[in-house]
């Protein structure tokens, strides 16, 4: 499922963001990106964070904004010094100016030296709180696209549900239409005269039995229910869903194969429509 959440604000003299996104995917692959100063608090970061994505392509990003007091490069005295006295040294036998001694030595290189920054801990303890709120933003998003393939998921099923129920008439019909035609291809070839009643609702009762299809409509009705009963049972239901859909997928696919009608194809095929539409969502779910 996919989700964003974004945290900003002032931790210390530097104003922190913090984004956390994901999209759609069968595993957990977690992205940390922060300052090298942090890095020590990865791991525990990367535990805390991915406990709440669960799944997905997923990012976290940790940034800030550094201006004048952030600068950490420092003149390299001693070094600058020796560069200054070795020019000088050359100017005075050379007869060169020495008025621009200083600002060539500190072009030359390590000149200039980067103090390394130290772990703050209470700097940490405002930036995980900005991580936090960040997560919680996350969640929220999530929470919304999931209320959204929740009615989405209601409406189809109402909407296969609607579909199933119109088969009774249908059915009926098509009783009707193999009695009649049967019959007919018995009278074609015996004398109307002699026909068996019984044998003939035999055959009746056989080809019956062979395009029956109460147990298939008796099946998928019940994973319909178990699909709701599932969308109601809290969070991490992602892979059951796909299984019941499946489920649903196969009774649907065996009234088509038994339908052998045009009218009840049309249907099935409606209902086939409904549910890939519904097994290209699960795969958002969780």
């Amino acid at each position: 499922m996919t989700g964003y959440g974004k945290a900003e604000g002032a931790v210390g003299s530097r104003k922190y963001t913090v984004e956390v996104r994901s999209l759609n995917g069968k595993n957990l692959d977690l992205s940390v990106r922060m300052p090298s100063v942090l890095k020590e608090k990865e791991m525990a970061l990367r535990k805390e964070l991915g406990a709440r994505i669960v799944r997905g392509k997923s990012d976290v990003a940790i940034h800030f904004e550094a201006d004048a007091s952030d600068a950490r490069h420092e003149l390299n005295a001693p070094v600058i010094e020796q560069y200054v006295a070795s020019l000088k040294a050359l100017a005075d036998r050379t007869g060169q100016p020495t008025d621009q001694l200083l600002a060539t030595a500190v072009k030359f290189p390590d000149a200039m030296q980067t103090s390394r920054e130290s772990f703050n801990h209470e700097s940490w303890t405002g930036i995980h709180a900005l991580v936090l709120e960040a997560a919680d933003q996350f969640d929220a998003f999530r929470d919304t696209e999931g209320a959204t393939l929740h009615a989405d998921f209601s409406e189809r099923l109402t909407t296969i549900e609607g579909l199933e129920a119109d088969l009774d008439p249908m059915l009926e019909a098509r009783l009707k239409r193999v009695r009649e035609r049967i019959r007919t291809n018995l009278e074609e070839t015996v004398d109307r005269n002699v026909i068996d009643s019984t044998r003939f609702e035999q055959e009746v009762l056989y080809y019956i039995e062979k395009m029956d299809v109460s147990e298939e409509r008796t099946r998928l009705r019940a994973h319909m229910v178990y699909f709701r009963d599932i969308m109601n049972t809290g969070h991490g239901q992602g892979k059951k869903l796909g299984f019941v859909a499946q489920e649903m997928g196969r009774e649907i696919n065996t009234l088509g194969s038994k339908s052998n009608d045009a009218d009840l194809q049309k249907v099935v095929v409606q209902m086939k429509d409904e549910l890939e539409k519904i097994k290209e969502q699960v795969l958002n779910v969780l």
